[in-house]
């Protein structure tokens, strides 16, 4: 008994010891064609919120990338979408688990709740944007660019 107790210590210490935060350059791929959209760098802010900046944004066969965010609400209307800060106000809970962000879809001009979870070994992010409660959103799965 003693063992096992051990054991699930030992392994909850590890992974939380190995989690990493969301700091750094993700590669966001889309949810319906699992192809990837673009890049963003999320940076910790002075508050201790992480916000994410829109590096790039990838061309697909049939897509052309939008330059300017042309259906967003203000402060965002007509800006150029390289360069804006898409993700705000998403906080730790653990080191593994953030809340209470926004991300904005440059394309819908949509601003979403967000949500995220990280991988134990911090290569994947996984975020849900949503209207009002959770249930009622989408997931999409990041992937750090080492």
């Amino acid at each position: 008994m003693k063992t096992i107790f051990g054991t699930i210590c030992i392994t909850l210490f590890c992974t939380t010891a190995m989690a990493q935060d969301i700091t750094g350059t993700w590669r966001y791929i889309d949810d319906k064609t699992g192809e990837p959209k673009g890049l963003v760098k999320i940076e910790k802010q002075a508050n201790g919120t992480f916000s994410g900046t829109a590096l790039k944004a990838t061309p697909r066969p049939g897509y052309t990338p939008k330059e300017l965010c042309s259906n967003c609400p203000a402060p965002y209307t007509n800006k150029p979408i390289i360069g804006m800060q898409v993700i705000t106000g998403l906080k730790s809970e653990d080191q593994v688990n953030y809340t209470d962000g926004r991300i904005i879809d440059p394309v819908s001009g949509k601003i979403y709740k967000l949500k995220g979870k990280i991988s134990a070994n911090g290569k994947k992010l996984f975020l849900r944007g949503y209207i009002g409660v959770s249930a009622m959103g989408r997931n999409q799965t990041w992937l750090r660019v080492e």
